[in-house]
């Protein structure tokens, strides 16, 4: 498989700039097509207050949030333009879970930004949640805080063997096999997996081109989570590819997960699939 087509949401949040600057670059880098996708949401008015709002009131929310969009339109145009990709803009009204879903079905990747705590514009926080859940496509997650430098060139996986794990490390085979460097890590391997239980994925990894080194590391008394997160930071990675969500997410919600815990705390774009 390439990477051909991109699509990435555009929002109005903090970090929308960079992720949109990340996101032309990459497109450019693998000569793919990069939508961009703007997402105006439907007006909500209670069936109790329909009569009371004033008909102006509804006129200039509307207003506003054209005028949002429009200027989404305009920094995603700037950037496209700049990098020099190939570029179109798509601003559509609706829920934006239902309309992203919509629309990664017809990508090779999605970009998504992090979710940001305090961010008033943004949309719901468990979007990405929703979008790595039911999109069927790899979803690649831009931190907030932006990212300098180019995605992929250091990529870091994290392997246990699992449906999802499997799944993320051939959704990521056009990013591996452009990498300079690939590091394979298992973080507290279960037993009978072998004395380097990274090391068969690495051979088929070589099979296509890929040249991975194995690895594992023993921390049982610190999150997944967290161990990803400093391994990737002390290896100077700038992307983790991983499976997402191997429990439930309600699992994962109530008792903690390495998905959720990446999601919340990552310092790195990480590639997820489930």
């Amino acid at each position: 498989m390439e990477i051909k087509d991109i699509l990435v949401h555009v929002d109005v949040d903090e970090g929308n700039k960079n992720r949109l600057q990340n996101a032309a670059e990459l497109a450019r880098s693998y000569e793919a097509h990069l939508t961009g996708l703007y997402i105006i949401p439907n007006l909500v008015i209670p069936m109790y207050a329909e009569v009371s709002i004033p008909a102006d009131v509804i006129e200039m929310q509307e207003k506003a949030a054209q005028d949002r969009a429009e200027k989404a339109e305009a920094e995603f145009k700037a950037i496209t333009d700049q990098v020099g990709c190939s570029a179109e803009w798509h601003c559509v009204r609706g829920y934006a879970e239902r309309q992203l879903l919509l629309h990664a079905r017809n990508t090779d990747l999605v970009i998504l930004g992090q979710a940001e705590e305090s961010g008033v514009m943004s949309v719901q926080s468990d979007l990405d949640d929703q979008v790595v859940l039911g999109a069927g496509r790899p979803v690649l997650m831009i931190p907030y805080i932006g990212v300098k430098g180019a995605i992929g060139k250091n990529v870091m996986v994290a392997w246990n063997g699992s449906r999802e794990s499997v799944r993320a490390v051939n959704d990521a085979l056009p990013i591996l096999q452009k990498a300079n460097r690939v590091d394979v890590v298992a973080i507290n391997p279960g037993a009978g997996e072998g004395d380097i239980p990274t090391a068969e994925i690495c051979l088929h990894l070589a099979r296509h081109g890929v040249k991975a080194q194995a690895s594992q590391s023993v921390a049982k008394d610190l999150d997944v989570g967290d161990v990803l997160l400093s391994r990737a930071a002390d290896m100077g990675m700038d992307l983790i590819v991983m499976g997402a969500y191997g429990h439930s997410r309600l699992r994962e919600t109530v008792l903690g997960g390495a998905t959720r815990h990446i999601l919340a705390h990552m310092t790195v774009p990480v590639l997820l699939s489930h």
